[in-house]
């Protein structure tokens, strides 16, 4: 389920609130997670269904994570084509932001997205790292590693009560043996 076109217009909406259209990775990353979060928090459910990861800069989406650092191959029309390679720690967009490229997010999604701006964005990396440590009770130090965020875990570190936590997990699960099942034709 997860979608790396959508994820790609998240990161390209919080690069176009920049004035230079870039910022470090780190801060980047933690605002798509934090944006994550908050869709959790408020619908049950993530905006790009990527897999959460404890890492020791905090938790990170680890599809996201790759795609920045070049790991993997993109579609047309994806990361590749709207956001550049990281240089110097930075993540720049490829392209000046126009709301028109937010084709595939809705407009809950993008409410969620200027709240997590407005709340953050003036952070620096660091301080929204330490934030995270420090308020976001599903990561866990991995000792260098990293360790996976259970979406049971996320969804209870956000209010669900352990029934609706389950719940939203095995929907969450059954989505992802779709995407198996789909990866696999």
């Amino acid at each position: 389920m997860f979608n790396e076109i959508k994820t790609a217009q998240v990161a390209m909406l919080f690069l176009g609130k920049t004035q230079e259209g870039r910022m470090s990775h780190l801060k980047l990353m933690k605002l798509m997670y934090l944006a994550d979060r908050e869709a959790v928090f408020r619908t049950g459910l993530p905006i790009t269904w990527d897999h959460p990861v404890s890492m020791p800069h905090g938790p990170v989406l680890s599809m996201t994570l790759d795609l920045m650092n070049g790991n993997v191959s993109s579609p047309p029309g994806g990361w590749e084509d709207l956001i550049s390679a990281k240089e110097n720690n930075e993540i720049s967009a490829r392209v000046a932001f126009d709301a028109r490229f937010l084709t595939k997010l809705s407009e809950a999604e993008i409410d969620v997205l200027e709240f997590v701006w407005g709340r953050f964005g003036r952070m620096g990396k660091w301080e929204i790292r330490d934030w995270t440590h420090e308020n976001c009770p599903e990561w866990e130090d991995p000792d260098g590693s990293s360790r996976p965020i259970t979406f049971h875990t996320l969804a209870r570190s956000v209010g669900f009560n352990e029934d609706a936590a389950t719940e939203l997990a095995n929907l969450v699960a059954a989505g992802q043996e779709i995407d198996k099942l789909f990866a696999s034709l």
